[in-house]
């Protein structure tokens, strides 16, 4: 079933009387599980204040481009990033035309250029300037590009006329921009992620861990239930609420998600192993608290288990999709790394980085096959996730015709 969990729905309002519907459709995105943010230009707040989609969305209300508080914020580009689907209803004749000339002269086109979440337009204007083949060329020209389209509905008009150019009715609207994330690809599919860090202890109050925050792993976890698969994940310890649809299975040391991985692998058709597992834990565990005593101690640990090497050396096992965290000679390294633990897959990603690194909302990866490697440029974590479970599933396909 469609639906729009998860997903951040930016909309985009433009200056026509069909403005006073876009109250209507907050609540519908909001109904279908969205997180909606708005962008109005200067003409839509002539019909409909921001103060109301403020109230009706529970976030403010972006109007302005040159804004130096709003970029203190959540900056355009921000915006761009941050969205999953481009909303704008209703789009105006004039919106449509500064859209297909690649215009970017106000907050709402910037960012349509800015993203690189897809593009749904809702149609309002006047049944002639539908008609009129300036208006037509435009959205043909759009349509070329990708960008989707609701509507026009017909009827009676705001000024008399009866024809096609009304803005579709909000309910409708709602459910075509749930449809466009219903991909299936997964569907029927048994896949299983681990997330996060693992937590060795050293003592009852003291462990040894990583600064990963585990965003990436229950992106995947939202991006593979999303495309229809029966999902669970292994958790280390993170502060993200479960994902809607997903099994969420909560461990600490990488000995326990290593027993809970196996446990799951008869259930289990794809394997993503995006934990930030320790690579050592400590020979023993004080079973009180270690006092400060001497200026220097010694630890002395032992190397953990590796799962996803574990995983992909079992017995019928499934595809198995690795990750690799460098902070040098990245794809080398990968590679190394997919052919040594046996992996059908690796996601590469430069963690020296600050802005993709541990714990930011965006991420760049470079995904690696035995016969090939795609470039995944810049972008929020949950489109990012989108783009590896596309990859993993064309994988499968080719793999399928190739036995």
């Amino acid at each position: 079933m469609a639906h729009l969990f998860n997903r951040n729905v930016l909309l985009g309002v433009s200056g026509g009387i069909a403005a006073y519907k876009s109250a209507e459709l907050v609540r519908q995105l909001l109904e279908q599980g969205a997180t909606v943010r708005v962008i109005m230009t200067r003409g839509a707040q002539e019909f409909i204040t921001p103060l109301t989609l403020q109230a009706l969305s529970g976030n403010p209300v972006h109007t302005e481009l040159l804004d130096a508080e709003a970029e203190l914020g959540m900056s355009h580009i921000e915006l761009a990033r941050w969205a999953d689907l481009l909303l704008i209803a209703p789009a105006t004749a004039d919106l449509l035309a500064r859209l297909a000339g690649g215009r970017a002269d106000d907050l709402l086109t910037t960012v349509a250029l800015a993203t690189a979440a897809p593009l749904l337009l809702a149609p309002a204007m006047n049944q002639q300037m539908w008609r009129d083949k300036a208006t037509a060329a435009n959205v043909a020209t759009l349509r070329a590009r990708g960008c989707a389209l609701v509507g026009p509905a017909s009827g009676e008009q705001a000024c008399g006329d009866i024809g096609p150019g009304r803005m579709e009715e909000p309910a409708v609207i709602a459910a075509t921009a749930a449809s466009l994330f219903e991909t299936g690809l997964l569907a029927g599919k048994r896949v299983v992620i681990t997330a996060g860090p693992t937590r060795e202890a050293l003592d009852p109050v003291r462990f040894i861990s990583n600064h990963s925050s585990g965003k990436m792993g229950y992106a995947l976890a939202r991006a593979a239930a999303d495309a229809g698969a029966r999902t669970t994940l292994v958790s280390g310890p993170v502060t993200l609420p479960a994902p809607d649809h997903v099994r969420v299975l909560q461990v600490e040391s990488a000995s326990q998600m290593l027993e809970q991985s196996l446990q799951l692998l008869p259930e289990c058709d794809i394997f993503i192993g995006c934990a930030a597992v320790a690579d050592y834990r400590p020979a023993a565990v004080a079973v009180q608290k270690i006092k400060k005593g001497p200026e220097e101690i010694s630890l002395q640990l032992v190397r953990n288990p590796d799962i996803v090497a574990a995983v992909a050396a079992s017995e019928n096992r499934p595809f198995t999709v690795g990750f690799a965290a460098e902070t040098q000679d990245l794809l080398a390294h990968a590679r190394d790394k997919m052919a040594r633990k046996g992996l059908d897959m690796i996601v590469a990603n430069d963690v020296s980085d600050r802005s993709i690194g541990f714990n930011s909302d965006d991420n760049a990866a470079t995904v690696l096959w035995a016969d090939g490697e795609q470039v995944l440029a810049l972008a929020g974590k949950a489109a990012l996730a989108r783009q590896i479970i596309e990859l993993i599933a064309g994988r499968l396909v080719t793999a399928d015709k190739c036995n």
